[in-house]
This record gives C-alpha cells, structure tokens and sequence, in this order.
C-alpha cells in the first residue's frame, strides 16, 4: 500500500469552512448589491493571460509577484496580479460593442506571490468597479460615494476614506525639480506604512536619487495635519502655481464638497498626502479605506484614476477610474474583530427527524417552508432528539422543528427557538409565521 499524501495547503493559500464561506458569501452579495445600485454591469475574465498583457504594467516590483510560466504549447502566460489589468485589456478589446462611458464591477481570484502577513495572501479575492472612458471628476466622486455605501452595506461604522491625487504629488516633486524621479519616490512613499520613514527616506535616497534634505521636505509635506480645508488652503499656498497641482487640489476640493453635500459626515472622507498607491499606472485620484478599529490590517478597499492604462492596448483614449475590495484582508480584519458569526449553516432552520416512518411529513413541512424563502435542513436520521439537537445547536441553527406521533394526531408542531431556548406548540398551518417572528427578534 502506497504511503498516505500528507493533506496540506501551500503557505499564502487558505481553505475556507462553511463557517467563513457563509460570511465570505454574504459580503460578495452586499457588494454586488451596492455596485448593481449605482449601474455597475458585471463582467469576467480569464484567470490566466498572456504575460505581454500583464507584464511591465504596475512597475518592477510588482512584475516579480506574478505567477508566469510556458503553458503547454509554449505559450508564455502568467496568472491575473489584480482585475485592473485585464480589464483596460478587455475594454480595448470590446469597447466598440460596450461604448463609453462604461461602468463595469467584476469579482474574483487574483494571485501575487509576495511575503504573506496580517491578512495578506498570496491567492485572494478582489470586488472591483470601474468607470472606463471619461475623465470627469463625477466619476472621481462617485467612487468614493460607491466606497462608503459599500463599507456601510457590509456592517462597518467605523471607517475612513483617505484620498489623495497623483497630480498634487507630481506637482509637488515637479516643484522641487524631481520631475524624472517621480515613479521611484512615489513608490518608497507607498511604503510608508509598511517600512516606516528610516526606511522610506533611505530608499528615497539610495533607489530614486533624492537628497535627503528633499527626501525629508516629501515626507514632512506628506505628514501634513489639518482638516481637509486647511490642508488643502496650505497646498494652494504653496503650490497652487503649477498646473499639475492646481489641478489635483481643485479636484479634491470638489470631491470633498460635494461628499459633503450629500450628506456624508466630513470625519469619513480625509485627505492623506502618504497616500501614494504603489501601482505605477495611478494618475489622479487615488483612495484606501481603513477600519478604525483594525488600522494595522492595511487598507481593505482601494484605488484610483488611471488615465493611461488602456492606451497599451489600442490607440482609442479610454481612461478610467475604480476602486477594489479586499475580501480576504477584510474577512481577516471581521474575524479578530469578532463580527463574524459562528453558524456554519446557511438555513436558519433544522427539521428533527423524531420518527423515521414520518419522513414524508418531515420533507412535506420542509419543502413548504422553502417555497416562502426560508432555509430549511432535515436531519437525515432518526437519532435522539437531543442529539439532534446538539447537532443543530454546533452548527448554529436559529430554530429546530420537532413534531412526533403525538403532534401529528392533533396537526401541531413544536417550534423551538434554540438561541433563547424558547419552545411553542403551533398549528402547522403557522409554522411558517411563527419561524419568520422568531428570525425577526435579534438574539439575545
């Protein structure tokens, strides 16, 4: 007899129990809900790609996290690092049938084979939506309008959107006459968080050829305190004459007016010069979205303007905007923040089979149940009700239906609420009503 293959999962991999994958569903549904809401269509793409459409497009760092090989025709292919990529190539590919402007959302895996960590794997899902084919800053807007619907659909009050915008900091280091260096330093500034500022400014200095003194102004103007307005006036001052920068703040201030103005609490919405994002295809806007109570698990949704991905792909101007969610690195965050609930079942409602010879009836009360939208599993033996019972309580059942013998000759059934370990005796005609009251009580 052969040796028995040691059951394991790569490093940077994960496999999900129903008790993650019930939440992990729950969030795909809330987001896909909130991007159908603002006309978001949805759409796919191959897993793999050409390496051509995926090399060479985010910068050299993230080049050596994509997983590329020769498929068996000799192919060079290379799995999707994230869903931006393959989707300028998809819009340069069918944009003629899709016109502009064009709003997509597109969910899925993507893989990175970088150091894991907090939250971070190397296989993970992404939820983005994209608007491709305008530059207007409405569409700069709406992303951060579609970011906090989103947080708030998912069950977060106590959340931050930071943004900033790539044509501040290219007229920032343009006016400290860093115009050629503009790719590296941004990408050391990405790193802030993760490395510290020793870290960032000797990579400033050795990698992108800042002098320290300017190396140090970059992360004293990145550090800059102050409500939105104040910082944004201090730009103004001090930088309000190149053109690039106007731009950006007078983009931002936009943003956060009309964000404002719609009622979204300023407190949200802060504006952050550290926020660089590290993809070197980033032009404008740029967000990352943290949870207060969780800041250390990294940004959970993030993004930005990206106004020349596309043009590697077809000679049509198609610039875009978006931003994604981190399902995995948020899942994480829920689970240590215990707001994921232990129920390992997706239907609230467990049949007990007391008799066997009742099967019938059990699968009748059962089938009816499901026709009026509640879930609903039967226990497939006719075990002790205690058992059963315990089975249901392990799995995170609401409500357990027990009917025997004696319930059958008088047409009832016991309906037991097993968070409060409440029981009533109820026609079967009410079953139904009386399940959807106890599913509307919260638990105690």
């Amino acid at each position: 007899m052969a040796d028995l293959i040691q059951p394991r999962t790569l490093r940077g991999f994960r496999d999900y129990l129903p008790a993650l994958m019930i939440p992990r569903e729950h969030l795909l549904e809330q987001a896909r809900r909130v991007y159908r809401s603002y006309g978001y269509a949805p759409i796919d793409t191959p897993a793999l790609e050409y390496l051509e459409i995926l090399g060479g497009k985010a910068g050299e760092e993230s080049d050596k996290l994509i997983y590329h090989f020769k498929d068996h025709g000799g192919r060079d292919v290379a799995l999707r690092f994230d869903l931006t990529v393959p989707f300028a190539r998809f819009a340069a590919q069918y944009i003629s049938q899709l016109g502009t402007p064009f709003k997509r959302y597109h969910m899925g895996p993507v893989w990175r084979g970088e150091n894991t960590g907090h939250g971070r794997y190397r296989e993970f899902w992404q939820c983005d939506f994209d608007t491709i084919g305008t530059t207007s800053n409405a569409s700069d807007i709406e992303v951060a309008l579609v970011i906090h619907d989103l947080m708030g659909a998912l069950g977060f009050e106590r959340f931050e959107i930071r943004i900033n915008n790539r044509l501040v900091l290219n007229g920032l280091l343009e006016e400290m006459g860093l115009a050629k260096q503009i790719v590296p330093l941004l990408r050391a500034l990405d790193k802030l968080s993760k490395i510290g500022t020793e870290a960032v400014l000797a990579e400033m200095v050795e990698k992108a050829g800042a002098s320290r003194a300017q190396a140090e102004r970059i992360l004293a103007l990145a550090g800059m305190q102050g409500s939105n307005r104040e910082i944004l006036s201090r730009l103004e001052r001090e930088f309000g004459n190149n053109p690039r920068a106007a731009d950006g703040i007078a983009r931002l201030r936009e943003l956060l007016t009309v964000v404002r103005d719609v009622g979204i609490a300023e407190e949200r919405l802060r504006l952050d010069l550290s926020i660089a994002r590290g993809l070197d295809y980033y032009t404008g806007t740029v967000y990352e979205t943290f949870l207060i109570d969780k800041p250390d698990i990294g940004s959970v949704c993030s993004g930005g303007r990206y106004d020349n991905l596309a043009s590697l792909y077809t000679k049509q101007v198609l610039p875009g905007v978006g931003a994604s969610l981190g399902l995995d690195r948020l899942l994480a965050a829920m689970e240590e923040l215990g707001l994921v609930p232990k129920v390992s079942t997706p239907a609230p409602v467990l049949v007990v089979q007391f008799a066997a010879e009742y099967v019938g009836a059990y699968q009748r009360m059962a089938r009816q149940l499901r026709s009026e939208g509640i879930g609903v599993e039967v226990y497939p033996e006719a075990k002790k009700v205690g058992q059963q019972l315990k089975y249901a309580e392990s799995r995170g059942f609401r409500i357990a239906l027990i009917a025997g013998p004696d319930e059958f000759a008088q047409g009832m059934w016991q309906v037991k609420d097993l968070a409060r370990r409440e029981q009533i005796n109820v026609p079967a005609a009410e079953v139904a009503a009386a399940v959807r009251k106890i599913q509307s009580e919260p638990q105690p």
